[in-house]
């Protein structure tokens, strides 16, 4: 990932990238987005439908794993430190609160917005970081609704080829 031709492609090394012809995108929102307009299935027709499954989009990637992201680097980074419990449980808090909107909100629903839509497809990758904690545990239906979206053989198939490329970048790094 650290290799020039990858980092013309992606000035942050860091995947996915995403390639068609002469078009060349990286950051997961912008590829997503990018596929999602040419899927209704992905991204609704309806303007107000597709207007809030671009807000979950964002909401996925900006409000939902900000705080899980700091809490992944903080596990990382700073688990040696003598004040990390404490500043876990204040990320973990940070991450509830998130959590607590989100499945409120969510309720009983399959999806967030009716049909399955990007936004949904990106929120259930960022809570995907959460596996391996017990966080999502205490949100039932957040868990069914991770796994609803792991199950989608579509989201499988993406998820195996970005897998792929991944180990594949680990031999040359």
């Amino acid at each position: 990932m650290k290799q020039p031709d990858h980092l013309a492609r992606s000035p942050f090394g860091q995947i996915p990238t995403y390639e068609e012809e002469d078009l060349v995108l990286f950051e997961s929102g912008a590829i997503v987005f990018h596929i999602a307009e040419r899927h209704s299935s992905l991204l609704p027709n309806e303007r107000d439908a597709r207007a809030r499954a671009i807000t979950w989009m964002f909401a996925a990637l900006d409000t939902v794993e900000t705080p899980i992201f700091e809490r992944t680097l903080a596990q990382i980074l700073e688990s040696d430190e003598p004040w990390f419990e404490q500043r876990l449980q204040v990320l973990e808090a940070n991450i509830r609160k998130r959590l607590d909107g989100l499945s409120t909100r969510l309720g009983n629903a399959e999806w967030l917005d009716g049909a399955f839509s990007a936004g949904d497809l990106l929120m259930v990758s960022v809570l995907r970081r959460l596996h391996g904690s017990t966080i999502l545990e205490d949100y039932p239906n957040l868990l069914a609704y991770v796994g609803r979206g792991e199950a989608r053989p579509a989201y499988k198939r993406a998820f195996e080829a970005q897998r792929a490329v991944f180990e594949a970048s680990k031999g040359t790094a």
